[in-house]
């Protein structure tokens, strides 16, 4: 059994489906603590934005998964909608409930999401995540 879960009733197809399955095997890779897949998946471009104070770049974001400071271990991902600027650039927007120990201590919580997709060689890639 996974630790991702998707809650959805809708079904998707195409591209749509490929975003799904990219942010789905990017949760995966964080809670697996895949560094190779992370450096896979995300752009190098990639900045992770946790608030208005807090934003972190690829190599800040991998280091703190590398190094056990952030310990993700479930991801809900709940009714996720995607939108297309293009056909290479899109963003999936959900509800996402991360269950992590952040610096050794427990959180479970659920945030607004917005992953920013850009597709490179045929290759969709997460260039940003607004959690």
């Amino acid at each position: 059994m996974s630790d991702v879960e998707l809650f959805c009733d809708k079904s998707f197809s195409g591209a749509d489906q490929e975003i799904v399955d990219r942010f789905v095997e990017f949760q995966n890779a964080l809670i697996e603590a895949d560094i190779e897949k992370l450096d896979e998946i995300l752009s190098d471009d990639f900045r992770l934005t946790q608030s208005p104070n807090r934003s972190q770049i690829k190599k800040e974001f991998i280091s703190e998964i590398d190094d056990g400071s952030m310990d993700v271990s479930k991801s809900d991902i709940m009714d996720p909608t995607i939108l297309f600027d293009d056909n290479e650039s899109a963003s999936l927007i959900s509800k996402v409930r991360l269950t992590a120990k952040v610096n050794g201590r427990e959180l479970r919580w659920i945030s607004n999401t917005v992953a920013n997709f850009r597709k490179i060689d045929g290759i969709w890639l997460v260039v940003g995540w607004d959690s």
